[in-house]
């Protein structure tokens, strides 16, 4: 019995062993169908099925049988739902889109039937969406897109192109992700990963296959043979399907000699615990999850540091230890706790190799094209030019994606191996174990202030619980807030037997603020004052200074309630300060080439989400004063000119500074061309157009130049800090269920200052963004670990939680756009800066609302309950 498959007949599966989801992205190429957690949690692999939505990656593929199904690709762009979320930009990576489309263009058209061109209320569209997951935190475009579809606001074409200049080709299923890219003839690759915490590997041997040769092992294992945690690679094996190559994965034997482990940070740092690393070079070597280069710091058995940054700290020392002594009701000292956090893009770590005549072909899910290409190139020994690297669409990364990680080498050495193209792909119990997270943290601030509320000193030491790898930095982060009074701060490393971690949105600072701003919060109610008032008093950094200025003034904080709350559900009002340095990358680049007669912008960069595809469009637009319509976009390919990675808020201040500088050598080129194009302003249409005509071939690139007042620090492999700090101030609202002990966030008004914006709806987004992925680190996300073996427990979207649409608060962005006029281009990154403070806001809030100081993350109903009682 045959299927219709977007009203075209098609063959029903012969196979009963696939899925729906891999049936129709595997044998029929519909890949707008997207597979992220495999157990029907997270809404990315939604089609309708005779009109009713179903989870693909569950449905077995020969239930479609005498079946209607209808894919994203069904609805061709002509749903109003479609337009709506391009148009109220529903989306970032736009990974889980496709699977949001077909739920909400069902729900709208139901909504229509029964209540007419209305709008549904917020918790409506929740509750119809509850089912889908947008890691991105993408929420509030998506409840505006369906409230006006619904209205029926775009039923016809809109009037203004989108703006995401990507979104057309991701609400129609069309963007291709890595995950969606297998050439003819490609095998799958799986990675052999350790069972045991510690140990010495002897020996890897595969069985024999059919042929009767045994299956080429690609070797994952450094060189001194050891594996420090469950779940580290050690090989990879190869074949035509994902099933035969598990297969062949699962007969691969290890044998190996049994190390001592320790898997938990208090027993680690016992001084018999065993040592994880014992010589010098094993320390150096081991991984780590800063952005920046780590610096070194003394070890004492498993315990690296402390790194330390301070200013006139023995006076700070000395003035803690006096209060200590004296009992001094105005010193805070108090310790607070992290959990671990995990990345978790919906798009996993994926590759695709392949080799022809001795040259690299790689597809990548990757934030950072150039250096990947780079690391390629130096680590199988190859020109440069020789590695071709493609990463079209990426489905999130927030950090995880940086490296030339294990998926990588094991697709290239299997498809060296094995002679064909190979695509690895973690799955998502992998992609939760071994693909990065946020260290957890246990952080100690003293805070001591003088009679007249003055900061006489501060003090925070904090220890990071990595796994096997290094790179504590909250501390540090510290020292940047609140003036300049005295201050010692120490980073510590606690390394054990479990996974490491990655650099993660804002790494070290949202731990930082969750500490930090609860003993500055604490600290106001010692001294009987307004927290936003003592704020405004200690901190001298002018912009964020502004943004207090503007909350003075914000009713969600002028009428908040006041006094002991009572009764079951009480509702509290926090707020959170953070900064983040300004990171830039020296060396981006774009090149703008005539081809055609249509002007092409290219650069190695990527766009995870951040929309830094529609920025470069946009600046050599309005450069030229043309439409972005006219131009051309290409990045993602390491062929192209040097572009920065998507990450460290740097990509747009980077980029485009860059993209203007190459229009600006553009319109010089054509200038000798053509006599009507001016030397400044818009360009006139047909002026535009003749004068491309008669630049065929015509290449410039653009680069971003120094900033009026230079950099701090020197180009570190692209990365540089500037001058000049990003600031922030969440406030957020909160109703906590004293008997259930469950929070839920209501509103949020999140203030900015970065400077010049360079598109307001993606900005904006991508600090939404933050304060959902702020909520989730506060209130639900827990990686959680078997104490004895270092197991990662949870590693599904079940027992993993990351908020959906009905956790989230309503949230209003503010941009302050002065304080970087000495700045290229006038503004700096946003995204690391909009996530820190979230946790700590939201965490002021729940002790406003209950009168309880909370101080380890995540906010479980029973740490609540237990402080009621």
């Amino acid at each position: 019995m045959g299927i219709r498959v977007n009203g075209a007949p098609s063959s029903a599966p012969d196979d009963p062993g696939p899925s729906a989801a891999e049936h129709l992205r595997d044998r029929l190429g519909l890949t707008g169908t997207k597979i992220a957690c495999g157990s029907g949690v997270c809404g990315a692999c939604t089609i309708l099925v005779d009109g009713t939505p179903a989870a693909s990656c569950l449905l077995p593929a020969d239930h479609l049988a005498g079946r209607d199904v209808t894919t994203v690709e069904g609805l061709d762009g002509r749903h109003p739902v479609q337009r709506a979320f391009a148009a109220h930009d529903g989306l970032q990576c736009g990974y889980c889109t496709p699977g949001f489309v077909l739920e909400a263009s069902v729900f709208v058209d139901a909504w229509r039937a029964e209540h007419g061109d209305t709008r549904p209320d917020r918790a409506t569209v929740a509750d119809a969406l509850a089912g889908h997951l947008c890691r991105c935190g993408a929420y509030e475009g998506i409840f505006a897109a369906v409230a006006a579809a619904c209205a029926g606001e775009f039923d016809t074409e809109a009037d203004q192109a989108p703006p995401r200049a990507d979104a057309p080709a991701k609400v129609t299923g069309r963007a291709r992700f890595t995950a969606d890219l297998a050439p003819p003839g490609t095998w799958e690759g799986v990675i052999v990963r350790s069972t045991v915490p510690h140990a010495r590997v002897l020996k890897v041997s595969a069985d024999a296959g059919p042929d009767g040769a045994p299956a080429p092992l690609a070797d994952l294992l450094g060189e001194d043979r050891l594996v420090r945690y469950v779940g580290q690679p050690i090989a990879a094996v190869a074949a035509p399907t994902r099933a035969a190559a598990k297969a062949l994965a699962k007969a691969v034997r290890v044998d190996h000699e049994p190390l001592p482990a320790v898997t938990d940070p208090e027993a680690a740092r016992s001084p018999d615990a065993p040592v994880l690393y014992r010589t010098k070079q094993e320390r150096a070597a081991a991984p780590t999850y800063g952005e920046a280069p780590t610096p070194s710091a003394p070890w004492n058995g498993n315990v690296r540091g402390p790194g330390v940054l301070s200013w006139r700290g023995p006076t700070a020392v000395a003035r803690l230890r006096d209060a200590s002594r004296r009992g001094d009701p105005l010193l805070v000292a108090e310790e607070y706790t992290t959990a671990t956090q995990v990345h978790s893009p919906l798009e996993p770590h994926v590759s695709v190799a392949s080799w022809a005549d001795g040259d690299l072909y790689l597809h990548v899910s990757t934030q950072s094209v150039s250096k990947i290409a780079d690391r390629a190139a130096k680590r199988w020994n190859l020109p440069r030019e020789r590695v071709h690297l493609v990463t079209e669409y990426v489905g999130g990364g927030f950090g995880a994606k940086n490296s030339l990680s294990p998926d990588v080498v094991a697709a290239v050495e299997l498809s060296r191996l094995n002679g064909v193209p190979v695509r690895v792909s973690l799955d998502r119990s992998e992609e939760l174990t071994d693909a990065g997270h946020r260290p957890g943290t246990r952080t100690r601030v003293a805070l001591l202030a003088g009679r007249d509320g003055s900061l006489r000193a501060m003090s925070v030491d904090s220890y990071g619980d990595g796994g096997v790898s290094v790179g504590s930095n909250a501390a540090v982060l510290a020292a940047l807030m609140y003036g300049r009074s005295p201050r010692r701060v120490r980073d510590f490393d606690v390394v054990t037997n479990r996974p490491p971690g990655e650099p993660m949105r804002g790494p070290g600072g949202p731990p930082m603020a969750w500490a930090l701003e609860q003993a500055v919060d604490t600290m106001a109610r010692r001294l009987g004052e307004d927290p936003l008032s003592l704020r405004r008093r200690w901190d001298g950094n002018p912009k964020r200074r502004a943004l207090y200025e503007r909350v003075a003034e914000l009713p969600l904080w002028r009428d908040r309630p006041r006094g002991k709350r009572t009764g079951r559900f009480r509702r509290g009002v926090g707020l959170a300060a953070a900064g983040w340095p300004y990171l830039l990358a020296p060396r981006a680049r774009v090149e703008l080439v005539v081809e055609g007669g249509t002007l092409v912008v290219r650069s190695a960069t990527q766009d995870i989400g951040t929309g830094i595809r529609s920025v470069l469009g946009d600046v050599v637009a309005d450069r030229l004063g043309t439409d972005a319509a006219n131009l051309r976009v290409e990045i993602g390919q390491s062929s192209s000119v040097h572009g920065t990675g998507s990450f460290g808020s740097r990509t747009t201040t980077s980029m485009g500074p860059a993209a203007a500088d190459a229009a600006d050598r553009l319109r010089e080129a054509l200038r000798e061309l053509s006599p009507d194009v001016p030397a400044s302003g818009p360009v006139p249409e047909h002026a535009l157009k003749e004068a491309l005509a008669a630049a065929e071939g015509v290449s410039v690139v653009g680069e971003r130049g120094l900033d009026r007042w230079g950099q701090l620090t020197p180009d570190m492999a692209d990365l540089a800090v500037g001058r000049g700090m990003s600031g922030a101030v969440h406030v957020m609202e909160v109703e906590v269920d004293t008997l259930l002990g469950r929070v839920r966030p209501a509103r949020c008004w999140a203030g900015i200052a970065a400077g010049r914006i360079y598109s307001e709806r993606l900005a904006r987004n991508q600090c939404e963004g933050a304060v959902v992925q702020g909520v989730g680190y506060a209130l639900f996300e827990e990686r959680r670990d078997d104490p004895a073996s270092g197991v990662v427990l949870s590693d599904n979207l079940e027992d993993y939680r990351i908020p959906g649409m009905g956790d989230v608060p309503e949230t209003e962005v503010y941009f302050h756009q002065e304080g970087f006029e000495h700045v290229v281009g006038g503004g700096i990154g946003l995204g690391e800066v909009s996530v820190v403070g979230v946790a700590a806001a939201l965490g002021n809030a729940v002790y406003d609302a209950t009168g309880h100081r909370q101080h380890d993350l995540p906010l479980r109903p029973d740490r609540l309950i237990g402080d009621q009682r």
